[in-house]
């Protein structure tokens, strides 16, 4: 995709950032951070929500280009973000966004399949939805496992996408976040910011690791 194409994507993302706050509130409980360590709290600046979508919405572009799934992508990464600032508000993937982005992700990867003539790639997002939910509710149901079954039906949203992507987007996709939010916990562990019984929200990490498996799709 060219770079004057891109700009156009990169103003959608800015306005969506300007937006997901506000919607963000509407869901997040009052027990805001119950998983906040000590130390002094960061400066909300209101600057950084449009750079993050921007960030995500051209990495989204640059990576799959001229993909019919292109749209379907950028909805699902909206809903997204909103989902990532609910859950380090307060520890929850409130099941109406979720069953929006994959009300999205379903519906706009069906008609991407059926507009471009590749219904095999939507039979490899719903194998990729089963594989996602299912490794998430046997990680779940583990002895001390932390997993939510709002983390549980994310993933599975979010294999829509990554199975759509292919074999490996979808492996990264499964793996990754894990790493990230593994390694997150180690450095804060190390650091004293938080105790080993401190709940940790895994969403973002699940949308994080997602978003870098479709990049290097």
């Amino acid at each position: 995709m060219s770079a004057v194409a891109l700009v156009p994507v990169a103003l959608l993302g800015a306005l969506v950032g300007l937006v997901v706050p506000l919607v963000s509130r509407r869901f997040a409980t009052a027990d805001a951070r119950p998983w906040a360590f000590s130390g002094p709290q960061p400066v909300r600046r209101p600057w950084v929500d449009p750079m993050v979508a921007a960030s995500v919405f051209v990495g989204l572009a640059v990576a799959v280009g001229a993909d019919p799934a292109l749209p379907v992508l950028l909805a699902v990464a909206a809903v997204g973000l909103v989902l990532a600032r609910v859950d380090l508000a307060c520890l929850r993937l409130p099941d109406p966004l979720v069953l929006v982005a994959g009300l999205l992700a379903l519906g706009g990867l069906a008609a991407a399949a059926l507009l471009s003539g590749t219904p095999g790639r939507l039979l490899g997002a719903l194998a990729g939805a089963a594989v996602a939910g299912v490794a998430h509710v046997l990680l779940a149901l583990l002895p001390g496992s932390r997993l939510g079954f709002g983390d549980v039906k994310l993933a599975a949203v979010l294999g829509l996408p990554l199975g759509w992507m292919g074999r490996d987007a979808l492996i990264v996709g499964l793996v990754l976040p894990h790493l990230l939010h593994g390694g997150l916990v180690l450095g804060l562990l190390a650091t004293g910011r938080v105790r080993r019984d401190t709940l940790l929200p895994l969403g973002p990490a699940l949308l994080v690791g997602a978003w870098l498996a479709l990049l290097q799709a």
